[in-house]
């Protein structure tokens, strides 16, 4: 890949997880985003240890040559939250902008069963015609607000939530303007599909109208057991779905090579939250960085 059109970035959740915030406790904001620029990372998200004064976490990332690239947004359209949403929204959007970041990363959270004990892959929510269209009046509007500050706003598919599954992702474009877009994280898609095949489609059909990418990986023998077992997504989380690039099932290569041939611009984050008591944030990002450079050239 050309290193001129992207940057790599790391998201805090492999060191301090927000959804357990139990994982990781014992790590400090400062090991954190240190070890991310000792890794070789330009970027990251952000996670619950970050100071949210914007002058104090600017200066603690520039001296470590870290940028904010983009975080987390629930949106609660559907359950029609949409008033407090937007308001909770151009506060975000602000904090956001001040950083520097120019996209913004929201999930529909309403219904969402990701933080809950239910089985991932039996108890989902699904939306029904009039909920997809809160969605979209939400969604774009979202867009309108961002617009006005130079930023774009994306859905991040999830497991758990109302969008996960390519069809779900089809839905969620068609009936959003053009000027939505979408957050692509390649270990969401796979664990959903158990595919990568179903993983590039998506890639491939909507490159055109995704502006900032996840990597992630997945280890299959963790998804099957959580199949097995009726597990929740965050026991499957602490038991190690997911995993950096190069260490679980994912073939990067394809990935790397649809983004180079569409001339995709923006931010890669490497996401993979597992349980840093188990697998060294440090060494796993590192591991991940080395992944990278092996197969994009970046």
């Amino acid at each position: 890949m050309k290193a001129e059109n992207v940057k790599l970035g790391i998201a805090p959740i492999g060191w301090t997880n927000d959804d357990l915030p139990e994982l990781g406790a014992e790590n400090t904001f400062e090991q954190c985003v240190s070890e991310m620029a000792l890794a070789g990372y330009e970027g990251c998200e952000v996670g619950n240890k970050y100071p949210r004064d914007v002058k104090v976490l600017k200066h603690k990332l520039d001296v470590r040559g870290i940028q904010i690239c983009n975080a987390w947004f629930s949106t609660f359209f559907v359950d029609g939250k949409k008033e407090q949403t937007i308001k909770d929204f151009i506060e975000h959007m602000n904090f956001l902008h001040a950083m520097g970041a120019k996209v913004i990363g929201c999930s529909e959270q309403s219904r969402s069963i990701q933080g809950q004990k239910k089985a991932i892959f039996k108890e989902k929510t699904v939306f029904n015609d009039a909920e997809w269209q809160l969605l979209a009046e939400g969604y774009n509007e979202l867009a309108k607000i961002a617009a006005e500050k130079g930023m774009k706003v994306c859905l991040h598919h999830h497991m758990g939530t109302g969008i996960q599954t390519p069809q779900e992702v089809d839905r969620y474009m068609e009936v959003t303007n053009d000027d939505v877009y979408l957050l692509f994280d390649s270990g969401h898609l796979y664990y959903s599909e158990g595919s990568q095949q179903a993983m590039l489609d998506v890639l491939e059909k909507y490159i055109d109208r995704i502006v900032h990418v996840h990597l992630k990986d997945v280890r299959d023998d963790v998804v099957a057991e959580v199949k097995a077992n009726d597990l929740s997504f965050l026991e499957g989380v602490k038991k190690g779905t997911f995993t950096v690039p190069g260490d679980g099932v994912i073939d990067f290569k394809p990935i790397f090579e649809i983004l180079e041939k569409h001339d995709y611009k923006g931010w890669m984050v490497v996401e993979a939250e597992q349980d840093p008591a188990l697998a060294n944030p440090f060494e796993y990002a590192l591991k991940g960085r080395k992944h990278i450079r092996a197969v994009a050239g970046v």
